[in-house]
């Protein structure tokens, strides 16, 4: 066995711990970075932000990716599994909530 079938055997149900800790890991490291990117066009999410966003991101990119995950059949299933839709949408909107301009942030 490699070492990331090892590491993907820890499970909550059918997600795989390891996934998960990778995805918020990498938008926590990356997230600086990206607020002053997306300031370039007047917009500044903080950490927490692109920690609200991180599933949402994921999903949309295996989505356009067409990459079959338990998240992915679970959000697209039409007929069930609603508290993982509701999941979705309220990480969406803590996300994008407090999207703003970066010239309204008032300095102290």
């Amino acid at each position: 066995m490699d070492l990331i079938n090892i590491l993907r055997q820890f499970r909550i149900g059918p997600f795989a711990v390891f996934d998960f800790l990778i995805a918020y890991l990498g938008i926590f490291l990356l997230s600086s970075t990206l607020t002053k990117y997306f300031a370039k066009i007047h917009l500044y999410f903080s950490r927490t932000d692109w920690l609200f966003l991180t599933l949402p991101i994921g999903l949309l990119f295996h989505l356009t990716l067409r990459l079959r995950t338990p998240l992915t059949k679970m959000v697209m299933d039409p007929h069930g599994f609603y508290a993982i839709k509701a999941l979705i949408l309220f990480m969406l909107f803590m996300g994008f909530r407090k999207c703003r301009n970066p010239q309204n942030i008032k300095k102290f």
